[in-house]
């Protein structure tokens, strides 16, 4: 990364950063969304089942692979501060750490799973779906969480072509499998939503097979040299990256794990329901791509700048990703508004899931508008290490206004299953708000710091 001075500089490094990111996060969101569509096309109970496997799976790995992204912030900050030689030993600490968390989760995913499917009001065969489908997909959560680890290490150095460019190559594998598995194509067996769960765990081994060969072998990765010399834990580094990672993953999770267990609630509708709810949250998943990758090009140039004690740029880039992130929402909106009926008929051919598809768009709009704000802004903050009031602000935002809220209006209105949606938007307003304030305090508390020091 460069030292900027003028906007246009900073407009120019800000998209050599964000575009390539944005690129990653879509291709890799595109894997679920390519789970849930050709799901979607071998039928209503494939869809659903695969909704309600993945309402369990995402919010667990979202948040656990938001504890390794706090090596972004830390790496990007021995970097801007001139620590190169301590890069590698943190990276490979970092890979100790998915490496046990991935195992926990194995561990606890194979006692608890059983159990809490038979807890829900499922039909037997969505069940069976669902069951299959994360028995499946279980195979590739070590090298899913290794990849988080490489990928942060790589992006913070400001390479993120590379992270474009690793995904990219396992987007085709991943539908080439789904379309062999999913409807047993070429001689496999016709799996259905199960074999999606099948295609994901192999394109994750191939995306970190992949990771490993670049960071061994490219500039500027190999003369880090992560793998050249074997490293033991080390308690002392966990700790610094659990302090960062912990609330980055926490925030993380309370704000998917509130849509998880939204669609989990939705488990008392239809089939039908399901299946809309699922395949316009899907979309609406797919478009939160923008905001995100915003966020994560900020963590970069931000706690770049933070290291080096520029807040002045720091500020910059975080009004300039925040800016960029509204406008882009409100076109985002307006795609909902025209292509709704096209959008839903991505997901299903049966034309009352359509219909309901479309009905839940628009609810998707004021979704967008709120994470435009709230998204880049948590990025912000992390990029200067401000992570804890976050985390409150998410949980407070999501489970105590959000939830409750589209609960009551679910369960003792006439708006039942549309409640929902409309006490997450409630939540997320909510959270966009208090987050841009704590961002202000930030900033303003770093300038009068530095002058104090001076």
């Amino acid at each position: 990364m460069k030292t900027t001075v003028t906007l246009s500089q900073k407009s120019k490094q800000f998209l050599v950063i964000l575009l390539p990111i944005l690129i990653t996060q879509i291709a890799l969101s595109a894997i679920t969304f390519f789970d849930t569509n050709m799901s979607g096309h071998a039928g209503s109970t494939d869809l659903a089942g695969v909704a309600i496997g993945s309402s369990l799976w995402v919010p667990l790995q979202t948040g656990l692979s938001g504890i390794l992204m706090g090596m972004t912030p830390i790496v990007s900050h021995l970097i801007g501060g001139g620590q190169a030689q301590k890069v590698a030993y943190h990276v490979m600490q970092g890979l100790w750490l998915a490496l046990l968390l991935a195992v926990a989760i194995l561990a606890i995913g194979s006692m608890l799973l059983p159990v809490i499917l038979d807890g829900m009001n499922l039909d037997a065969p969505v069940r069976s779906v669902a069951f299959r489908f994360l028995s499946f997909l279980s195979i590739g959560i070590i090298p899913m969480f290794g990849y988080t680890v490489l990928r942060s290490y790589i992006d913070a150095l400001g390479h993120t072509k590379i992270s474009m460019t690793i995904t990219l190559i396992s987007l085709p594998i991943n539908i080439f499998l789904n379309y062999l598995l999913i409807f047993g194509n070429w001689g496999f067996p016709r799996l259905g939503g199960a074999g999606a769960g099948i295609a994901s765990a192999i394109t994750y081994w191939c995306v970190f097979a992949v990771a490993v060969t670049f960071v061994i072998r490219l500039k500027p990765f190999a003369a880090y040299g992560i793998f050249r010399k074997f490293h033991g834990v080390s308690l002392k580094v966990w700790k610094e990256l659990l302090k960062i990672g912990v609330p980055i993953g926490f925030s993380i999770f309370f704000e998917t794990a509130v849509f998880a267990a939204v669609t989990l609630l939705m488990s008392r509708f239809n089939t039908i329901t399901i299946a809309a709810h699922q395949a316009a949250m899907n979309f609406a998943s797919t478009l939160y791509m923008i905001p995100l990758s915003i966020s994560m090009a900020l963590t970069i140039l931000v706690g770049f700048e933070k290291g080096a004690g520029r807040l002045k740029d720091a500020r910059q880039y975080s009004i300039l990703g925040i800016g960029s992130a509204v406008v882009l929402s409100l076109a985002t909106a307006v795609v909902l508004l025209v292509a709704g009926k096209y959008v839903a008929g991505l997901y299903s051919e049966e034309s009352n899931v359509i219909a309901l598809t479309q009905h839940f768009l628009i609810y998707a709009i004021f979704f967008q508008i709120s994470d435009a704000i709230a998204t880049p802004v948590q990025g912000a903050l992390r990029g200067y290490k401000d992570v804890n009031p976050a985390f409150i602000i998410t949980f407070i935002s999501y489970w105590v206004i959000g939830l409750p809220v589209g609960y009551l209006l679910a369960s003792f209105t006439s708006l039942g299953a549309f409640g929902f949606w409309i006490g997450l938007i409630a939540g997320l307003a909510a959270g966009a708000t208090l987050l841009l304030w704590r961002l202000v305090r930030v900033q303003r508390a770093s300038r009068e710091n530095k002058a104090i020091a001076a």
